[in-house]
């Protein structure tokens, strides 16, 4: 075996046992917590856990997010039916594939050791921070796709161009850019300036014939994930419902499109508004972005493509994520992948003072290198325990834990049904592997998209749900039909929640 597929080797274990030791600690999907109770990631569970029962997601059950995420979710379903531990491997997966290509691109500007090193600080800014959230967000899920097409842009603008870009990874990129577009669209902004970046390169050489030919590449590569789901929705007969959830809904119903226009001055003031409270929110990951977008400003080996390529790649990202006005906490995870630039100033300015320090031979250096890594990672580790929004979650117990209460009491009854109002899937149908009977199963938050709360109440008016489970507040039409069997308080994401479990009488 070579010396290269040794590193790359070397590398994804690595990679694969950092994953692991940070989302055990950062992500409540991991076994120690009780369970991952996000609402969010407990719809796409149970979205992922309609196909896997024959189901049809849009048509049989309604979500907005992209049919590839609900796959993945899918997936873990098969591992396991009703806990977080199949999502858990799949972050694991997810992560380890980020990690690889951080691992690549620290490769450009740094040594073999020094980028080992930097890994797990990279998996550190991007699990602790704000933005990760509870674990298995689709901002998470579309890391990989994004970070490989990074690191493809970084290299050819550094080591290829100006040769055209290979076709061959054109298209690889175009395959990943579909991947985000069936995971979460917004996310699409970074490639739309890749290939426009791709496109001006072999324009300015004046081979246009060339830069249409790899525009017309990507756009196939990118068509190739949206066949099958072209085929399965068709087959199906779902078409239409995959592009009202997906597409029209998001649109129309999740952003502030619709809203009086605000004109560009606004726009830009509210833009840099939310800039500003994403750096105060995650500074940790947000310093080593600037850090190294100030170190590749004045970097004299970076050319000045390669520092328009980066600003605008996250540029773009920032606003295809963001341009719509609606924004939570973990929407922003994916410019975290830019720390990494950060981590490319501190490691020349480690392997310059190392070799100042350092006289003895390169295998010396490399056993202080392994040293070194062992005992930053368990630092980072303690410091990812205290910086990580999820470990005070650690201690619940099932004693203290609502949704055991009412899985007990839903698991007497034979094949029960249930049905979720006031919020998204709060995590019943996981722990009772119960798998959604109507479209509607949840309430889903959309804006002026009346027909979720017209069909649940109507779903309780003629009793069609055995068990409901209801957020704060439910219709009055429900007493007709149910008895209130169990009512708790549960302190959830800072604020005392409190859940109703109503059974048919």
């Amino acid at each position: 075996m070579n010396m290269v597929k040794k590193e790359t080797l070397k590398c994804i274990g690595f990679s694969a046992l950092v994953a692991f030791c940070f989302l055990a600690i950062c992500s409540r999907s991991s076994f120690i917590y009780i369970f991952n109770n996000w609402d969010d990631a407990n719809s796409y569970f149970s979205m992922g856990k309609v196909m896997m029962n024959g189901g049809v997601f849009y048509r049989d059950s309604f979500d907005q997010k992209g049919p590839l995420l609900y796959f993945i979710y899918g997936l873990a379903y098969l591992i396991s039916h009703n806990t977080f531990r199949g999502v858990f491997i799949m972050e694991i997966l997810s992560l380890t594939a980020v990690l690889v290509a951080q691992y690549r691109i620290l490769k450009l500007y740094v040594r073999h050791t020094t980028a080992m090193f930097f890994l797990p600080f990279a998996a550190l800014v991007m699990t602790s921070c704000k933005s990760f959230y509870w674990g298995g967000s689709a901002e998470e899920f579309g890391l990989p796709f994004l970070v490989w097409g990074l690191y493809f842009s970084l290299k050819y603008f550094k080591e290829e161009c100006p040769k055209v870009m290979s076709a061959k990874i054109v298209f690889l990129c175009g395959i990943l850019a579909g991947g985000i577009m069936l995971i979460k669209y917004t996310m699409l902004g970074m490639y739309f300036f890749w290939m426009a970046m791709v496109a001006f390169s072999t324009l300015n050489r004046k081979n246009w014939k060339k830069s249409i030919s790899n525009c017309v590449i990507f756009l196939l590569g990118m068509a190739m994930p949206l066949i099958p789901w072209l085929v399965y929705f068709g087959m199906q007969g779902a078409l239409d419902d995959w592009y009202h959830a997906y597409i029209y809904c998001n649109v129309f119903f999740y952003s502030d499109f619709t809203g009086e226009s605000a004109g560009i001055g606004k726009k830009v003031y509210d833009l840099a508004k939310i800039l500003y409270w994403l750096i105060i929110d995650n500074f940790i990951y947000f310093s080593m972005i600037i850090l190294g977008f100030i170190g590749m400003l004045f970097s004299k080996k970076a050319r000045w493509y390669e520092k328009i390529n980066v600003y605008g790649m996250f540029g773009f990202l920032f606003l295809g994520i963001f341009i719509g006005g609606t924004t939570l906490f973990y929407y922003s995870l994916p410019l975290s992948l830019f720390s990494i630039f950060g981590f490319v100033v501190l490691g020349c300015g480690l392997e310059k003072v190392s070799d100042r320090l350092f006289t003895a031979s390169v295998q010396k250096k490399k056993n202080v290198g392994k040293i070194g890594v062992v005992g930053v990672c368990a630092v980072l580790l303690f410091a990812a325990w205290n910086l990580s929004m999820n470990t005070s979650y650690a201690k619940e117990t099932g004693e203290d834990f609502y949704l055991y209460k009412f899985r007990d009491i839903v698991l007497q009854e034979e094949n029960p049904t249930l049905l979720n109002i006031g919020c998204l899937d709060a995590g019943l149908y996981t722990l009772t592997d119960i798998v959604p009977n109507c479209k509607y199963f949840q309430s889903n938050m959309v804006n002026g998209f009346t027909e979720v709360r017209e069909e649940q109440t109507r779903y309780i008016e003629e009793g069609l749900i055995q068990f409901v489970l209801a957020r704060e507040e439910f219709p009055e039409e429900i007493w007709k039909n149910y008895e209130l069997v169990c009512e708790t308080e549960y302190n959830i994401a800072g604020g005392m929640q409190r859940y109703y479990l109503f059974r048919r009488k």
